[in-house]
């Protein structure tokens, strides 16, 4: 990271950012032009290589991204289906090859045969409509899925309207700032995109920074192939998310909130935008609201396609417009982030807990769930399942009543789940009844509940493929600031896909070894996440997997 550049590309703000113009730049050919890019990189004073360096990692602003009319997702719930090839196919009898790029993913895991045509995204029965969302405006994008909570409503709870729906947050503006982070440490909620880290510290942490300008960015960068719980979030509960982000902002006397929204999720984007007129329009944002001394405003910033994003220093040095590069850490962003200032980043979900802690208190939320991990969570249950759909269950629910009763079991046979992402713990279908959906379960039995996605592993989907889909899936995401994460997906795709396609036998040591270069060695979870899965595999799937190794 390069702190000149950070107060270069901060001098204007947000409201006028390189990224943004980038993307907007993109939109008629795919990619900027290096003309464009280069009056771009003279009017923020950086070079011309720093504008391309950004362009060039990004999946919709590369070079490569020109022309492109069609993308096909190939996340791992849809590759795990199956359905991707007919996908292809149908869109190669309307679009030449060079035409059709990747996404990855569209959070359309419950019903998979995932693209995207012309801003918009499509799944299930659509490809067969094909003629018809080619040429004619049309409705068949929109996706249907079961949203059910079991047992406490709060994230799945209906939107009743801005008046009554903000009230806790205007009961919040009389009290002192100190007050409410009291009650949101009282409360135990910990963030939900992965790491599990307590929302009150962070905060805390921020607070203490003496800064007159402050951030707070929702990561709505929800790219784990399964999970599809923040666009739900997005898209049908976007105050929530807001409500979340003005509260963050109250405690840590910050004046601006980046809702941070993946290229993926285009409908996303502008229901969030109305969510902030609407709020915007009700005096909610701006200057001194409600006459509190309290200054908030908002600005969406859409991503261009980088798992690594979803990474928080990643994410920070996008929204700057550099190469996503993971930062070494200290300092951590709550000290140093955003334009080199105090910022705290926030997964959707995590964000959206705020107004059940505001309008019924910080105690009462401890109480759901379990000790250390409080609250509810939500659940996304991919096409294997009879239900597929997204759950509301309170932490500590056993696993095997989400997958058997709420979910309804597989429609066919399956002999293993991946829950968290890719860099989840691959669970055997025998491990299920030892687990129940909390942090300390997962993390005690050797695998990770993450952004608690659910994809299913058919039986007869070899494992070592699969192994192999995971680490070219990493080996492409990868931002390669360290050699361990560059390097090691890419030696362990080439691993197994040598496996795969001869009579080569990998190394068993070599293959430790490499894991744990991976584990120790990376800079984040992106590097170090991928070996768990991996060695989930190993661990119970070896009478599988045996006739790979020596």
């Amino acid at each position: 990271m390069s702190d000149n550049l950070s107060e270069l590309l901060g001098r204007k703000g947000i409201k006028d950012n390189l990224f943004d113009k980038l993307g907007k730049l993109a939109k008629p050919e795919g990619t900027p032009s290096e003309e464009a890019m280069a009056k771009l990189a003279d009017e923020f004073l950086i070079g011309k290589a720093n504008a391309f360096g950004t362009a060039s990692f990004y999946d919709f602003l590369k070079p490569e991204n020109k022309g492109k009319k069609a993308y096909v997702c190939n996340g791992t719930a849809c590759v795990c289906a199956g359905t991707q090839e007919k996908v292809i196919d149908s869109l190669k009898s309307k679009f030449d090859a060079d035409e059709i790029g990747h996404m990855t993913c569209l959070g359309r895991c419950h019903e998979n045969s995932a693209f995207h045509y012309d801003g918009k995204n499509y799944s299930g029965d659509a490809i067969s409509n094909l003629d018809s969302i080619i040429s004619s405006e049309n409705t068949l994008n929109k996706d249907s899925y079961n949203v059910k909570a079991n047992g406490k409503q709060i994230l799945t709870k209906p939107f009743t309207n801005i008046q009554d729906y903000y009230q806790p947050f205007l009961e919040a503006l009389k009290r002192d700032s100190l007050d409410i982070l009291v009650e949101i440490k009282t409360s135990n909620v910990r963030g939900r995109g992965g790491a599990g880290f307590p929302k009150g510290l962070k905060l805390e942490f921020c607070r203490k920074e003496k800064s007159d300008v402050k951030f707070i960015i929702c990561n709505a960068d929800e790219g784990d192939p399964g999970a599809f719980s923040d666009r739900y979030l997005l898209e049908h509960q976007p105050h929530s998310v807001l409500f979340g982000m003005l509260i963050s902002g109250y405690v840590t006397h910050a004046k601006y909130g980046i809702v941070y929204i993946r290229a993926e999720y285009p409908e996303a984007v502008t229901i969030v935008q109305n969510a902030i007129d609407e709020i915007k329009a009700a005096g909610l944002t701006g200057k001194n609201i409600n006459g509190s001394g309290f200054d908030f405003e908002f600005k969406i910033i859409q991503a261009q396609g980088s798992y690594i994003c979803g990474e928080e220093t990643a994410l920070i040095n996008s929204i700057e417009g550099q190469r996503p590069e993971v930062r070494v850490r200290p300092p951590f962003p709550a000290q140093k982030g955003l334009f080199n200032k105090p910022t705290i980043v926030n997964n959707v979900e995590t964000l959206a807990n705020m107004h059940y802690i505001m309008e019924h208190g910080g105690a009462n939320w401890q109480s759901i769930g379990t000790e250390r991990s409080s609250g509810t969570k939500l659940m996304s249950l991919d096409s294997f399942f009879n239900h597929p759909g997204l759950y509301e269950v309170e932490m500590g629910t056993p696993l095997s009543y989400v997958i058997n009763e709420l979910g309804g079991g597989f429609k066919s046979d399956v002999k293993a789940v991946q829950i968290g992402g890719p860099l989840g713990g691959l669970i055997p279908i025998s491990k299920i009844e030892d687990l129940t959906v909390d942090f300390e379960s997962f993390s005690k039995n050797g695998f990770l509940l993450g952004h608690a996605s659910v994809v299913s592993v058919p039986a007869d989907y070899p494992i070592m493929k699969f192994i192999e889909h995971l680490f070219d899936f990493a080996a492409y995401e990868s931002c390669g600031k360290c050699f361990p994460c560059r390097l090691g997906t890419k030696r362990g795709q080439e691993l197994a896909e040598k496996a795969l396609t001869s009579d080569y036998k990998i190394d068993k040591k070599l293959f430790t070894d490499l894991l744990t270069t991976l584990e120790q060695g990376s800079l984040c979870a992106h590097g170090g996440g991928i070996p768990l899965p991996v060695r989930n595999a190993l661990q119970y799937f070896d009478d599988e997997l045996r006739q790979y190794f020596n």
